[in-house]
């Protein structure tokens, strides 16, 4: 029986590896690209199947920064599939990403560069918005949205005698001092790329705790330090071409600079190939790459307190019956919204 793979932000960067990594291992799944710029997931996916000649690649439209994007994602992957194997949250952002250069140049040269590119703290912010769902833009995009996303396929993802994964892609900037339980949404941050990191690490955690029983299974991956769109506009071009070499020097001395997208997806191929029954739920799963070159995966613990997780859980069960309930109110001509609003109500 063919898998059924999901992945969001698969048009470039690690998302488009991880799939390309799939369809050599498997030439039988069925891989659904689910990008928000439909041109570029058209681009990425001619790019598979000239690699992949007669592998079989959906594409499917989620902004997963939009609540209703991701509910009329949803109901196209209902009607298209009977079940889904691998769920992989791997888009998004980091919106005006600003870096204080003089503490930089100061960690360039300092005992910290490794942990400084590593983590990026205490040197990069970022300049977060409101969507056009009253929602902080960074939350929405790295978190929330997914967690409706999940929450709408549960019955694809939770059947009885079958077994499903979903694959969030994290970061090493995911630091618990980044995030408050009682600012979900880092409104008054300005960290909310770690807070939003942060937030999935601890809701993988609740839903293991929720739902391992009903056959659904968590995972978290930190890709390490790779040279992504998302990472090239952290700094100015100019930058990155005097500190590249320096970057591929210092890789010969830390595990954690796997640069490319193909070693980045080192992690979430290696989950693909996995039990989930053999996993820790509390791992992250870390893509690593030797001085040699050589790809490997390694689970560290994550600071996560379970029941925060738990309280985190229940905060965005609430947060969704408020945005869905302002949607129906919005859409009061959409009967699919008003059944919802009806049993809520």
């Amino acid at each position: 029986m063919e898998k059924v793979v999901i992945v969001t932000g698969a048009n470039s960067g690690i998302g488009l590896a991880l799939c390309e990594r799939l369809l050599t291992e498997d030439t039988q799944l069925r891989l659904c690209l689910a990008c928000r710029n439909m041109q570029r997931a058209e681009a990425a996916r001619s790019a598979l199947l000239t690699s992949h000649a007669g592998a079989h690649v959906d594409l499917l439209q989620l902004d997963v920064g939009s609540v209703e994007s991701v509910l009329n994602a949803a109901k196209v992957v209902k009607s298209r599939y009977n079940r889904i194997d691998f769920l992989y949250l791997n888009a998004g952002i980091m919106p005006n990403p600003q870096v204080d250069i003089r503490a930089f140049f100061k960690g360039l040269f300092s005992r910290n560069v490794i942990n400084m590119f590593a983590t990026a703290e205490g040197l990069l912010t970022q300049q977060d918005r409101l969507n056009s769902d009253g929602l902080q833009e960074v939350f929405a995009t790295n978190l929330f949205g997914h967690f409706v996303l999940i929450r709408e396929l549960e019955p694809l993802l939770c059947q009885t005698g079958h077994t499903s994964r979903v694959v969030w892609t994290s970061s090493s900037n995911a630091r618990r001092s980044a995030f408050s339980i009682d600012d979900i949404q880092h409104r008054k941050g300005t960290e909310p790329y770690s807070s939003s990191k942060y937030a999935s690490d601890m809701l993988s955690v609740a839903l293991n705790r929720r739902m391992n029983g009903q056959g659904l299974f968590s995972s978290v991956v930190c890709p390490g330090l790779v040279m992504t769109n998302l990472t090239y506009g952290i700094l100015p071009s100019s930058f990155w071409t005097l500190i590249m070499p320096i970057m591929w020097l210092i890789r010969i001395f830390t595990n954690t600079f796997t640069l490319t997208p193909y070693n980045g997806a080192e992690a979430l191929h290696w989950l693909f190939l996995q039990k989930p029954e053999s996993l820790d739920p509390r791992a992250k799963y870390h893509s690593l790459t030797s001085g040699l070159g050589t790809n490997y995966t390694e689970p560290r613990q994550m600071d996560i307190d379970g029941e925060t997780a738990d309280v985190l859980f229940s905060k965005l069960l609430e947060l969704e019956k408020g945005v869905r309930r302002k949607l129906c109110e919005r859409n009061a001509d959409n009967e699919a919204h008003q059944r919802y609003l009806n049993e809520i109500e």
